[in-house]
């Protein structure tokens, strides 16, 4: 209960960071010895819980769109144009890729590759980005959204965080950083549904009464903390900026090298 409980809050502190939270979770499960329910279904779970705190928080916005998206010439209708076109590309390639990747590169070396060549790419960026032209989410055209989209498909990669690879895709598309953000936090709320959705429905053979308990209490961590999470983000990433999460990568992969290293 107590390595459940600890799952769900490193989910709510790393999912909406560009740090990976899928790559945390694999290397915290192979540090602490993990075994979840089977099929992948604590992990799938706690995502979602992560994901209701971003649509708690967002609700004013997403409840504005559900009013006006329908209703041309819109601030709302472009939004969601936007938040349509930045999803398709996770939707088409995951769908035809999800199982591959799965097999292929769901491991903790992959994950400590990951971590280190984007937080590299994320410091790089940061210094060489040019002013911003886009500085919020009303001024973003549909171009710059789908170039955000298949941003996102990169974080099919364990390691590679969706919500690291939409940021520095917006930043290189000249979105300002707080806008960045907010994009990224909304195209979450699609990209994860779906991807939970799809990832349920392939273990739906696995899904049982069993580990109930500790589902409950991840899914409940993982709520809370990304509340507290995504606020701390929207105040402060205009002024940190995300350079201090590249050198986190940078330092987590390398020690998590290390220990894997001396494991093996």
């Amino acid at each position: 209960m107590l390595d459940a409980i600890l799952m769900g809050i490193l989910e709510g502190l790393t999912e909406f960071l560009p740090v990976s939270s899928t790559g945390h979770l694999i290397l915290l499960g192979e540090l602490i010895g993990f075994e979840g329910p089977p099929g992948k279904v604590f992990e799938i779970s706690i995502q979602l819980g992560a994901i209701l705190a971003v649509i708690w928080l967002f609700r004013a916005r997403l409840l504005a769109l559900a009013r006006r998206a329908w209703l041309p010439g819109t601030d709302e209708r472009a939004l969601a144009v936007n938040l349509l076109l930045a999803f398709l590309p996770a939707m088409v390639i995951g769908a035809t890729l999800h199982g591959t990747i799965t097999r292929m590169l769901f491991n903790p070396w992959v994950v400590c590759f990951a971590l280190i060549a984007g937080g590299i790419a994320i410091i790089v960026i940061e210094r060489k980005v040019r002013v911003p032209t886009i500085r919020t989410l009303e001024e973003m055209g549909p171009g710059a959204a789908l170039l955000i989209g298949f941003g996102q498909v990169l974080a099919m990669i364990p390691g590679t965080s969706r919500s690291g690879a939409t940021i520095i895709t917006a930043l290189l598309c000249g979105v300002e950083r707080k806008a960045a953000a907010e994009f990224s936090f909304l195209l979450a709320i699609p990209t994860m549904l779906a991807a939970a959705a799809f990832s349920l429905f392939k273990v739906r053979d696995e899904l049982s009464a069993d580990g109930l308990g500790l589902i409950a209490v991840g899914f409940v961590a993982a709520f809370l903390v990304a509340l507290v999470t995504v606020r701390l983000v929207m105040a402060f990433i205009a002024r940190i900026g995300f350079t201090p999460f590249g050198w986190y990568r940078i330092a987590v992969g390398l020690v998590m090298l290390l220990v894997l290293s001396l494991g093996s």
